[in-house]
């Protein structure tokens, strides 16, 4: 299974050792994230380390090994796809475009968010953590 995962999930990754992180670590599934998203992880990386905690030099160990699992997509494999998932999203929420058009211009099986914005559209399958979860839990059952 391959997921885009949006920055919320990065995120949660970063400031839990919860179950967002724990699939990301263990689970089967393929995980991509845009490339050009990673500077809005850059620009709450004051909140994050307050919230968490951690030393920035901690913070940066953290979210490498997070990036680790993770397979960036350059903005130039996605750019092609920016206006039709500006069709499909821009009116619900133009900040999250580049993730429909990354989900657009690769085969994968749709969207790891909690975001309820990304459920507003049809085209490309969500999966919220409940449901990674239970998939993680069954493919290590098989």
């Amino acid at each position: 299974m391959k997921l885009v995962i949006d920055t919320n999930i990065l995120i949660s990754a970063l400031i839990k050792d919860s179950a967002t992180r724990k699939i990301i670590f263990y689970s089967p599934i393929e995980f991509c994230y845009p490339e050009i998203s990673l500077k809005e992880i850059e620009e709450k990386k004051d909140i994050i380390i307050e919230k968490t905690g951690l030393s920035e030099k901690e913070y940066n160990l953290l979210l490498n090994e997070i990036l680790s699992f993770v397979v960036l997509i350059p903005y130039e494999n996605i750019d092609n796809k920016i206006k039709e998932a500006n069709e499909i999203f821009g009116k619900i929420d133009i900040d999250d475009v580049i993730f429909i058009a990354l989900a657009l211009s690769t085969s994968n099986d749709g969207i790891w968010s909690d975001d309820a914005d990304f459920e507003r559209q049809g085209k490309i399958r969500v999966w919220k953590t409940k449901e990674v979860l239970e998939f993680t839990e069954n493919s290590d059952n098989a």
